[in-house]
């Protein structure tokens, strides 16, 4: 869903690049990186507590979009959105089951602890995206407000990015840093829900 929501906003944008190439699409075998979706998270689930890993990235042609560095930064704010809009929705079936568990109907208990886990997958996504850290959507963002020369300064440290946010997530630094918004957001929807059950 990262990389559809990417390639949707890049094609209501005027880029058609990712459509042509079939990535806007929920079918996850179109978006698997040997590296990303593979390597590194066994790599990390047997050496941390902590699991990483990124797809294939769309293809976004910024030349075809109409507003290229402002749409550039619509099209990275995008994926935040899709997993706050995903954590929404789990939190509503975490209520359905919920519910289910008052009535005693056992099935409320696969589905509550399913929906907990979506809810928390969506909500760490969306708040590491938000990281500022080339090449994390967040850095787009923070990249169509600087001005020249100083966005290609900033874009340059991508190169580096991955290095330095695995460097983090090994020493558990962006876990202690994600949790705080983490738990905001799951307040709100937990509040929005008027959920009051721990799982």
């Amino acid at each position: 869903m990262h990389e559809a929501a990417h390639g949707w906003v890049a094609f209501k944008l005027g880029d058609d690049t990712a459509f042509r190439a079939g990535r806007i699409s929920a079918n996850p075998f179109k978006h698997i990186d040997l590296i990303g979706t593979i390597v590194v998270p066994i790599v990390l689930l047997v050496t941390t507590s902590f699991i990483f890993g990124w797809a294939k990235p769309v293809p976004v042609d910024g030349n075809r979009l109409r507003h290229p560095k402002r749409d550039l930064a619509l099209v990275a704010a995008a994926v935040p959105l899709s997993n706050f809009l995903m954590a929404f929705i789990w939190m509503g079936f975490e209520k359905l089951g919920i519910l289910l568990l008052q009535k005693k109907i056992e099935m409320g208990i696969p589905l509550v602890l399913m929906s907990e886990a979506g809810v928390m997958i969506n909500l760490f996504l969306m708040v590491l995206n938000l990281i500022p850290i080339p090449p994390l959507d967040g850095s787009r963002v923070v990249s169509s407000f600087l001005p020249k020369p100083f966005d290609d300064y900033y874009d340059k440290i991508s190169a580096y990015g991955f290095i330095i946010i695995l460097v983090l997530l090994m020493t558990n630094i962006i876990p202690k840093i994600m949790l705080p918004p983490v738990i905001f957001f799951k307040s709100l929807l937990q509040m929005i829900f008027q959920i009051n059950f721990q799982v």
